[in-house]
């Protein structure tokens, strides 16, 4: 397996984290994106960190959604408490990088969302600096915009911008944008994750993941353009719905971790 895949937990909600660093381990995959709803659990880091301690797979990110379940114009500060309960999780499991949701901007126009969202992340930036954690924000769909405010990747650019933090660029909800090279290039210095899936054209419906190859999106360009330009991160394998259920996400994930790990492994990455 390319040293640079990672699989997100996403799929695997259901099942303890320690089944999934188990599967990790099993199929070779050598980086993990931890979620934070899990890892906040009673016992959650306790359980993560003894799983780890057995050998193979690192956790390499951390996700922590804010404001879920809610809105930006609704929320107070415990959602910066929460964020760096995240940064602590993040450190204490050798994680050095954490991709936050934002919160949905409820009533608020986009602006005033992004400054409150920039409030709540202003609180921890001294924490992450301190503790080697880069704080990032993804791209997301906008059929996503109950729990996200960014989505185009020159939105999620600009919301970074204003927070002060890093950017996850998820290639789900930005592989059909113009100029492409031209935006990851003005994201690359702050680029600290990239995500990889696939999408099938017809599927109208969120979330709406498929394994890479399976569907149009031109993942050999995008990853190629995006190493070119001089990303070193992990490339992170978050698959989620119904056709990632049909298939079981088991053998959705494996083949998912061999068909990205044959594309590094093609571009030299």
């Amino acid at each position: 397996m390319h040293p640079r895949v990672n699989l997100h937990q996403v799929a695997f909600v259901r099942e303890s984290t320690a089944a999934f660093i188990g599967y990790c381990r099993e199929i070779g995959v050598p980086n993990m994106t931890l979620v934070t709803p899990l890892l906040m659990q009673p016992g959650g880091v306790e359980e993560a960190q003894a799983a780890l301690a057995a050998g193979g797979p690192r956790a390499a990110v951390v996700n922590h959604p804010i404001a879920m379940g809610s809105s930006l114009d609704r929320v107070g500060d415990e959602e910066s408490e929460k964020l760096l309960k995240a940064i602590d999780i993040a450190a204490t499991l050798g994680a050095p990088v954490i991709y936050l949701v934002s919160g949905g901007r409820g009533s608020l126009l986009w602006e005033a969302a992004a400054e409150r969202f920039a409030e709540l992340v202003a609180p921890c930036l001294p924490a992450a600096s301190e503790k080697g954690v880069l704080l990032t924000v993804e791209s997301a769909s906008p059929l996503n915009a109950d729990m996200h405010i960014a989505h185009t990747l020159d939105d999620t650019v600009r919301l970074a911008e204003i927070a002060g933090i890093g950017v996850c660029i998820e290639l789900n909800a930005c592989w059909y944008e113009a100029d492409l090279k031209e935006k990851f290039r003005r994201a690359m210095p702050l680029t600290g994750l990239v995500q990889v899936c696939d999408y099938v054209l017809g599927d109208r419906f969120t979330p709406n993941r498929a394994v890479v190859g399976d569907g149009v999106v031109p993942i050999e360009w995008l990853l190629g353009t995006i190493l070119e330009l001089g990303y070193t991160g992990v490339f992170d394998l978050e698959l989620i719905g119904p056709r990632i259920e049909q298939e079981g996400p088991r053998a959705a994930s494996k083949r998912a971790a061999e068909n990205l790990s044959e594309i590094l492994t093609k571009l030299g990455a």
